[in-house]
């Protein structure tokens, strides 16, 4: 892996500052050395064909397969007062307390 580029000074530097290290927190040339060896992954991994495209992983939604967009008639209002009789009133569902002790 020697034969890549390596990282200079100035953007040892600026990577430093980036990632709020100090240089006095670390050791600079073990620190080179771990960026170089990166960078060399990163120019391995660029030999590598990605003509593909990523989302091709993905299963396809197509529009054919989707519900259709038309108004439908809702519930009547007569009917879901009788299934909800002892919960309706006054034009309002009952519904349990969910804010108190128990929340």
């Amino acid at each position: 892996m020697s034969e890549h580029k390596q990282i200079n000074e100035e953007t040892l530097e600026n990577l430093l500052y980036l990632s709020r290290l100090s240089p006095e927190s670390t050791d600079m040339a073990t620190l080179k050395k771990q960026v170089d060896e990166i960078i060399g992954y990163f120019e391995i991994l660029s030999k590598y064909d990605d003509s593909e495209n990523p989302y091709d992983a993905y299963p396809k939604t197509e529009a054919e397969k989707l519900r259709a967009d038309e108004i439908v008639p809702g519930l009547e209002m007569n009917r879901v007062k009788k299934i909800n009789e002892p919960n309706f009133m006054d034009g309002y569902f009952q519904v349990p307390k969910v804010l108190g002790e128990g929340a």
